[in-house]
């Protein structure tokens, strides 16, 4: 099946059909520089989380940057990472199953690839089938650090996983992931800062137990957009993996960043809307809703618009509340901020790259769809 594209090279972005995602290159750019500039002199790498992008085009711009590789959350990302031409990903999250355990060895073969356990019986099954093919993987573990999801306890469970993986035949142990999720929209500075403090103590706690066993921890893994800089001068982490930071969404801009040290960087992504309706003076209805913005962490935020707010959206529907005196013609066009821009991206398929007013370029979101 042809799908559709709403927007071709050289278009002016008025002539863009809707609901397109829109990115501007020039807020995209200095978004991937300033990060770099905010880590100027640290001896700390940088690996972006590709689950908010999806797209190697995008991963391999960060890696022009400096990036030693970036991360993933499936199997299926991995592999349109890698079959997109990125050569190192770590699958931060465990890989469960027969099937994903086969694909997740194969994709060995092709690229630097390493992946996350909490378990033992996991780690056997990763043995076995690495053993199989005649692979060498790359195993790190998860710890939980605070978020609560994934992650052995801190200490000695996460140390036996550990010693496991060091003593298999056809796993090296590569370190541990320890990612602070839920820190990462607190919203006071201070309550970051105390919860990667408290994912530190996680760290130093499994660490102190592998250093005693003679077990090099060649990596600690993990930070997010909201805490990074945390995570940057604690001498505990050794590798970032930021995400949103290229972007940005409506739910991160909630935050508070004084005395954080994490700059403030731009909204670059959008939902291109059009104005579809307008049933009443106080009320227009734009053709973006639910399938083309996630709105789990809020409604999108109407950009660069004084005086209409969205405040409700179902399957093909955005609702507007508009000012007393705030015109809003049929056919307007309208810049939406994501609430989330992970799960918004992907429910497209191409980025339409924007640049001075005009299509600079399409961007295929490989990994759309990519859960298994």
């Amino acid at each position: 099946m042809a799908y559709y594209t709403p927007a071709q090279i050289g278009m002016l972005l008025a002539e863009v059909d809707t609901p397109a995602l829109l990115l501007d290159l020039d807020a995209f750019e200095r978004n991937l520089k300033l990060l770099n500039e905010s880590l100027a002199g640290r001896k700390i790498n940088v690996r972006p989380h590709a689950k908010s992008h999806k797209c190697p085009q995008i991963a391999k711009r960060q890696m022009a940057l400096g990036a030693v590789g970036v991360c993933c959350q499936k199997v299926s990302e991995a592999e349109a990472m890698v079959d997109g031409g990125v050569p190192d990903v770590l699958i931060a999250n465990e890989v469960v199953g027969a099937a994903k355990i086969k694909r997740l060895i194969a994709l060995a073969r092709r690229a630097k690839i390493a992946v996350c356990a909490d378990n033992a019986h996991n780690i056997s099954a990763l043995d076995a089938a690495a053993g199989a093919a005649g692979v060498r993987l790359d195993v790190l573990v998860e710890i939980n650090v605070g978020a609560n999801r994934c992650g052995a306890q801190p200490g000695e469970p996460a140390f036996r996983l550990a010693q496991q993986i060091h003593q298999s035949q056809n796993l090296r142990f590569a370190g541990l992931q320890a990612y602070q999720g839920s820190a990462q929209h607190l919203r006071k500075t201070e309550e970051r800062r105390a919860a990667i403090e408290g994912a530190c103590d996680s760290v130093k706690r499994t660490t102190a137990l592998l250093e005693k066993a003679g077990i090099p921890c060649e990596r600690v893994t993990g930070a997010g957009t909201g805490s990074y800089m945390f995570e940057a001068a604690s001498s505990v982490y050794h590798e970032l993996q930021t995400g949103s930071y290229i972007f940005m969404d409506v739910d991160y801009s909630k935050n508070d960043w004084t005395e954080s040290g994490i700059p403030r960087f731009e909204h670059s992504l959008f939902i291109w809307a059009t104005v579809m309706s307008t049933p009443a003076p106080d009320r227009a209805i734009c053709d973006a809703g639910l399938k083309a913005s996630s709105v789990d962490s809020g409604m999108p935020r109407v950009f660069d618009t004084q005086g209409v707010e969205y405040v409700k959206a179902s399957d093909e529907h955005g609702v507007l509340k508009v000012d007393a005196g705030v015109s809003l013609p049929l056919g307007t066009k309208l810049k939406l901020v994501p609430g989330h821009c992970d799960p918004t991206v992907n429910l497209y398929d191409h980025y339409v790259c924007v640049r001075g007013g005009k299509v600079e370029a399409l961007w295929p979101i490989a990994a759309r769809g990519a859960v298994l």
